[in-house]
């Protein structure tokens, strides 16, 4: 940082390191975009020491000035934004990915092997599920999918060769909290590691490494990429373990690509706190709405006082500046037998799809706009319908990302799609 003063966060987000290792762009208040996939090298001995410094668990990537080789490896875009996310996450290193499935795939294969045993949740991304129970199979890796916030049942899940424990907190889609510091505890007594995913509420209001955590993995792609313009993923961690997470990338490809890294960079983090905190007001605001709304049988919104983990909430989401964050993401259930309510939810989010401006079908989130899905038909349709329903996701449940649009505008749409199913 400059002059070893102390900024505060958003700055920082915004301009990142006053001196960087990554690149010399001290000229540049923007640093240009890299558009070659192979760097000249000066001679044979240097490109030996780059392969030599690559993933190499005895030079600190942070400190020395790396020797960029081909692009796959590392590109300074990528390097910068690393800085920026570990940064962020409070982490001592980041590894950047080109899907925020990439990132989760790489921070489980580094834990596992042949014979080893996963922990998860059972209330997850479908894409994170259809990763455990089709492929991660296939090498003979086991999987138990437990309730977290049961924590006796998450013990006895818990076998010998059980090698981490990971959980989304928030949940996707049903925003449910998992206690991070008492799974933390649970897995440092049987000596396994823990991996978060932190998409939904981003460093901005949750930072899960400074509760004891080892890895934390986000999607770039939503609220830190913020504009939905591209995909990205990232992994934090601790020095020790980036050897292994840099190789992963390296071996199976799934190296973030300049433009998007620089698009992160320059776009998303710098605006992340700005975004969210807007975001947040819009969300209480239809949250609000939604609880009072006839036809709606249950909302999850951590900023509601009816929300049931109100005070681990309150403990847990937590911003920059210390204030309770409870997001932009709601989940709410449409009334009725399980037949009816699905039925409702297509019929609900086709009319919003043909008729609304401020709300668009779309299966992201954490972008400027506000987009709704149906988890049970879509984002979760691989986990099976006895899946869904132990993970709390209802036939009728709806997920809303809300965006920057005037609230009074997204109240409007939604109230038609509402008169429309009655």
């Amino acid at each position: 940082m400059a002059k070893n003063k102390d900024y505060r966060e958003r700055s920082v987000l915004i301009h990142g390191k006053f001196r960087s290792e990554k690149w010399d762009f001290a000229d540049h208040i923007l640093p240009p975009i890299t558009t070659s996939v192979a760097f000249r090298l000066e001679s044979a001995e240097r490109g030996a020491e780059g392969f030599r410094q690559y993933a190499n668990p005895d030079i600190d990537r942070d400190k020395a000035h790396p020797i960029h080789i081909y692009e796959r490896l590392d590109d300074p875009n990528q390097g910068l934004l690393e800085e920026m996310l570990a940064y962020a996450e409070k982490g001592e290193t980041a590894v950047c990915f080109a899907t925020g499935m990439a990132a989760i795939s790489a921070a489980i294969g580094v834990h596992v092997r042949t014979g080893d045993h996963l922990v998860l949740h059972h209330t997850m991304y479908g894409c994170t599920y259809s990763l455990a129970s089709h492929w991660l199979t296939r090498f003979g890796i086991e999987h138990s999918l437990v309730d977290m916030t049961n924590l006796a049942q998450l013990e006895r899940a818990i076998k010998p060769n059980t090698k981490a424990l990971y959980f989304e907190t928030p949940t996707n889609p049903t925003m449910e909290l998992i206690d991070i510091e008492q799974v933390v505890s649970i897995a440092k007594k049987y000596g396994v590691s823990t991996i978060v995913d932190n998409t939904f509420a981003t460093p901005f209001a949750q930072r899960p490494l400074t509760m004891g955590v080892d890895v934390v993995v986000n999607s770039l792609t939503k609220h830190l990429g913020g504009f939905g313009a591209d995909m990205g993923g990232v992994v934090v961690c601790k020095k020790s373990l980036a050897p292994e997470v840099l190789m992963f990338r390296k071996d199976f490809g799934g190296s973030i690509s300049p433009k998007a890294a620089w698009q992160i960079m320059t776009y998303g983090v710098p605006t992340l706190a700005l975004r969210l905190e807007k975001q947040q007001q819009i969300a209480q605001r239809i949250a609000q709405y939604l609880v009072n709304r006839e036809g709606v049988s249950s909302v999850r919104y951590p900023g509601l006082e009816s929300y049931p983990q109100r005070e681990l909430a309150e403990k847990q989401l937590v911003d920059i500046d210390g204030h309770f964050a409870p997001g932009s993401m709601i989940y709410f259930e449409l009334a009725g037998s399980s037949e009816e309510a699905y039925t409702k939810a297509l019929r609900f989010i086709d009319y919003l799809a043909e008729n609304a401006l401020t709300v668009t079908l779309a299966v992201s989130l954490g972008q400027l706009r506000t987009l709704i899905e149906h988890p049970a038909s879509m984002t979760h349709s691989a986990l099976p319908s006895e899946r869904q329903i132990e993970g709390g996701i209802h036939p009728g449940g709806i997920r809303l990302s809300l965006g920057i649009e005037d609230p009074r505008d997204i109240i409007e749409d939604l109230e038609e799609a509402f008169s429309f199913i009655k």
